[in-house]
């Protein structure tokens, strides 16, 4: 079985965001990154280079695959910001109607500018993904 190549890291979180080069982006990451410490209870912590997850879990697939992996995360990525907000984002369809602008995929939320969302929807958004 491959190993996983994202794995939890000693990086600062803190100096990551400071190298985001857009000056909104990295404004909008500092403020996602408080929204998720808050509801998770847990400080943010490097995963890979390019990811800030929040929490633990360990994940068992019925392959028998295990990893460890965060509860929820994002990433400012140069496109857009990537959310890792697993079961809320495929559980919530109502809350993503009401949340403005944004893309998704299987477990991510694709958000370009916070200014273009509602942040008490994108709040209980985050919220749900503690519920699953």
């Amino acid at each position: 079985m491959a190993e996983l190549k994202t794995k939890k890291t000693e990086l600062s979180v803190v100096a990551f965001l400071k190298k985001v080069p857009e000056a909104q982006k990295r404004k909008d990451a500092i403020t996602i990154m408080e929204m998720m410490e808050k509801t998770t209870k847990a400080k943010g912590k490097m995963w890979g280079t390019a990811i800030v997850g929040f929490g633990d879990r360990h994940l068992k697939y019925e392959s028998g695959r295990e990893m460890d992996w965060f509860i929820m995360g994002f990433s400012p990525r140069k496109q857009n910001l990537t959310l890792y907000i697993p079961g809320a984002v495929q559980k919530q369809p109502a809350l993503l109607k009401k949340l403005g602008k944004h893309k998704k995929g299987k477990g991510c939320l694709y958000i370009n500018k916070l200014e273009e969302v509602d942040i008490t929807i994108l709040k209980e958004l985050i919220k749900q993904g503690l519920v699953e």
